[in-house]
């Protein structure tokens, strides 16, 4: 399989596809979510797993469901060729526990897609949201399997013989995470440590943490999680820019700016 994009594997006989492509998911899930790994069929006889492969395009999607009329993947990853052979995209990655409690955060008070609170905002979901521990952008909690999928892509890429993962983080909270699996940046260093700069004490947005709103309380700047509601408040002056960020595969680049008490 070396050398090979993700356009050439949707070419691939649908048996030998769905293969390699299920290669991609977490191995907990088939049991947590009583899915056969072969049939990928759950307990209700459903199937659980659908790859969409097109082949006049070079990318996949993978999306897991505990059963097939649930609103929200468990599991959803979508890759992408680039332009450059040796680097596959990570264009997106969902992990939600299915039996946590759901925040609407995803649809603002008219019903209008906030494409994650990217766009529009439901504020008060979001408070709620923020307060049960969650992070920007997540509907329900997650399972704590992005360390495990991310091993399972580098084993992914490293068959397809490229040598370099790509991805942008939505929000601040996800460039951390990416920076503790091992990533460094393309683009977007340099915000990160001057965001980090002026979280500490002293800093103007250390400063703007004045209780204006319920995601500028005192404190936030001491996790990424906080910081992050606080970014996706407003607290920059400037709208959110997405790093750009890549991990060499096997690798690890070794980069923090982050220099609070916790995630």
């Amino acid at each position: 399989m070396k050398n090979r994009s993700i356009y050439e594997l949707n070419h691939l006989p649908p048996e030998e596809r769905t293969k390699v492509y299920r290669a991609l998911i977490p191995p907990s899930l088939f049991s947590s979510l009583e899915i056969d790994r072969t049939t990928l069929l759950n307990r209700r006889g459903e199937k659980a797993v659908q790859f969409h492969t097109p082949e006049s395009h070079g990318f996949v999607s993978v999306d897991v469901k505990e059963k097939a009329e649930d609103q929200d993947s468990v599991f959803f990853l979508q890759l992408s060729d680039t332009p450059f052979m040796d680097n596959l995209e990570l264009s997106f990655v969902v992990i939600n526990d299915p039996r946590g409690e759901r925040f609407n955060i995803d649809r603002d008070a008219q019903g209008k897609d906030t494409l994650f609170g990217t766009t529009l905002r439901n504020i008060a979901e979001e408070e709620r949201a923020m307060k049960a521990g969650l992070a920007p952008g997540q509907v329900r909690p997650g399972l704590h399997l992005l360390r495990e999928m991310l091993r399972l892509l580098e084993r992914f890429a490293s068959r397809l013989g490229t040598s370099i993962i790509s991805c942008e983080a939505l929000f601040y909270h996800n460039a951390i995470q990416y920076e503790r699996y091992g990533f460094g940046y393309l683009e977007g260093r340099k915000m990160m440590e001057e965001i980090d700069r002026e979280f500490l004490p002293g800093g103007n947005l250390f400063e703007r943490l004045d209780h204006s709103t319920p995601f500028r309380r005192k404190g936030a700047e001491k996790s990424a999680r906080g910081r992050s509601w606080a970014i996706q408040d407003g607290i920059l002056g400037r709208p959110w820019t997405s790093p750009k960020l890549y991990k060499p595969v096997g690798k690890v680049v070794g980069v923090n700016t982050f220099h609070g008490n916790g995630y």
